[in-house]
Order: structure tokens, then C-alpha cells, then sequence
């Protein structure tokens, strides 16, 4: 689990071109989303917690932000855990969706709160490509334990 956040934060953090990374996903919270999900008394909400500092700290974003961000949709991932892991995974897709929508929200919100400077309608893409991605972060996740 901390090996799949470790790798999802330089996935998060890594400096690309402008047009690319316009498209990427919150690497991050989709696995958080997947742990949350699978396994929700491994790492509770402390993982994600810690997950969100860590992010707060390689962006150099006001610290909490994205810990309150991500603490907030993994407890809802965690809450309803057991709704969304019997779903198929399109629909599992389109929860994962509305909760990056909700992240990119509660982010949107905080840097609006705290006077930074707000960004372009373009944030709104992470979600969509987020719950494309998806399947494929629970294809290659789900090799690395089996679930109860």
C-alpha cells in the first residue's frame, strides 16, 4: 500500500509539458480511492491523511489542503466501501469520478478561501480522466493483494 502511494506521488509531482499536464489525474487520490475501497481498515484515515501532507508538501499548496481534500473523499470511500466494491467497474468508474469532482471541488474552494490565485476551467478534466483511468488502477492494484 505504501509502495502504490510512494509511486503515485511521483506520478503526481513529476514536472511535465503544459499540454500533458492539463489531462493528468490526481495519481494520487485514485489510489487512495483504490486502498480506501479494497481495504479499509489496512491504512483507516490516517493513510490518507499522510498521503494528503505529502502532496501538500512536494506542491508547496497550503498545508492541509489536499489532506482535507483526500480525507474527506476516503472517508466516503471507506463509509460506503462496501456499496462500491460490489458494483461493476464502469459504475465503479463513475463513482470514482464524482468523488475526484468532489476533491477537485474542495481544493477549488480552499485556494479560492485563501486568496490564490484561481485556475482556468481546465482542472475540471483530472476527474474525467481520473475515472477513465480507473480500470486500469484497479486491474494493476488488484495483482498486488487479494481482497476479503
Amino acid at each position: 500500500m505504501l509502495l502504490s502511494a510512494f509511486i503515485a506521488l511521483i506520478f503526481q509531482v513529476v514536472p511535465l509539458p503544459d499540454w500533458l499536464a492539463v489531462v493528468r489525474p490526481a495519481f494520487l487520490v485514485i489510489v487512495v480511492l483504490y486502498w480506501s475501497i479494497g481495504a479499509p481498515r489496512a491504512g483507516g484515515l490516517f493513510f490518507p491523511f499522510l498521503c494528503g501532507l505529502a502532496l501538500d508538501v512536494f506542491r508547496g499548496a497550503v498545508l492541509g489542503e489536499h489532506a482535507m481534500a483526500i480525507l474527506i473523499v476516503a472517508f466516503l470511500a471507506i463509509r460506503f466501501h462496501l456499496l462500491i466494491r460490489n458494483k461493476p467497474i464502469f459504475e465503479q468508474a463513475l463513482i470514482v469520478f464524482a468523488a475526484l469532482a468532489l476533491y477537485e471541488f474542495i481544493v477549488w474552494c480552499i485556494d479560492g478561501w485563501s486568496g490564490h490565485t484561481l485556475n482556468s476551467g481546465l482542472r475540471w478534466l483530472h476527474p474525467v480522466t481520473g475515472g477513465l483511468l480507473w480500470p486500469v488502477v484497479c486491474g494493476l492494484l488488484s495483482r498486488t493483494h487479494r481482497p476479503r
